[in-house]
């Protein structure tokens, strides 16, 4: 099973959103709250090539998006595969 972490902020609906995903697709994640530690948010701006909103996805190496890509990957089918769970 590929490596997933999220980068998330408090209070953000859409951080939300995409950990219920992960969470109901029982895949395994790293959850870094990067709300209000400034180091943390440089590293998944600088991790994400300029990515500054919330969430920012990573599974394996691959930077997925935010919670519009992942969830565009689950409608599409090919969220399944890129988790290893086919």
């Amino acid at each position: 099973m590929a490596k997933v972490t999220i980068y998330t902020r408090p209070m953000c609906g859409y951080c939300a959103r995409a950990v219920s995903l992960l969470k109901q697709k029982k895949v395994a994640f790293e959850e870094i709250d990067a709300g209000f530690d400034q180091k943390k948010r440089e590293e998944m701006v600088q991790r994400s090539k300029g990515g500054r909103t919330f969430p920012q996805i990573f599974i394996g190496k691959d930077h997925v998006g935010g919670c519009d890509q992942l969830m565009s990957l689950e409608r599409s089918g090919k969220l399944d595969g890129m988790l290893g769970l086919e």
